[in-house]
């Protein structure tokens, strides 16, 4: 049971850091806070990490750096293919490479955090 809640808690945690990194995209490009909007952004990265979730079987060692890194290529790659695919968005070097900084430290970043947190524990 406990696992089953971890599992559940490092999905949201990972999605609410894509909604964020899109959240954060929005603002500073003057698109405004409208939730639908930010979804919209969020979508092709959301769907891109459970991609690598799922790829990693994230749900057996959901806080591990490396179920953490399958989300951030998910999202980074499938993410990237889906919003210029699909999406029809811009893929645009500067913005792959800002996405790739951005997801990294987001989805890696809380799960240093909760490593650090236990150490000194």
């Amino acid at each position: 049971m406990r696992s089953a809640r971890v599992a559940v808690g490092a999905a949201v945690a990972d999605a609410a850091c894509i909604v964020v990194f899109a959240a954060l995209g929005r603002a500073s490009h003057d698109e405004g806070s409208a939730v639908g909007g930010t979804l919209e952004v969020a979508a092709p990265f959301l769907i891109g990490g459970a991609v690598g979730w799922a790829a990693a079987r994230g749900w057996r060692a959901p806080t591990s750096l490396a179920t953490g890194a399958a989300a951030w290529a998910g999202a980074l790659v499938v993410g990237m293919l889906l919003r210029n695919l699909v999406w029809d968005r811009g893929t645009a070097p500067s913005f792959v490479i800002v996405t790739a900084i951005a997801l990294g430290v987001l989805l890696l970043g809380w799960r240093l955090a909760l490593r650090l947190r236990d150490a000194r524990a």
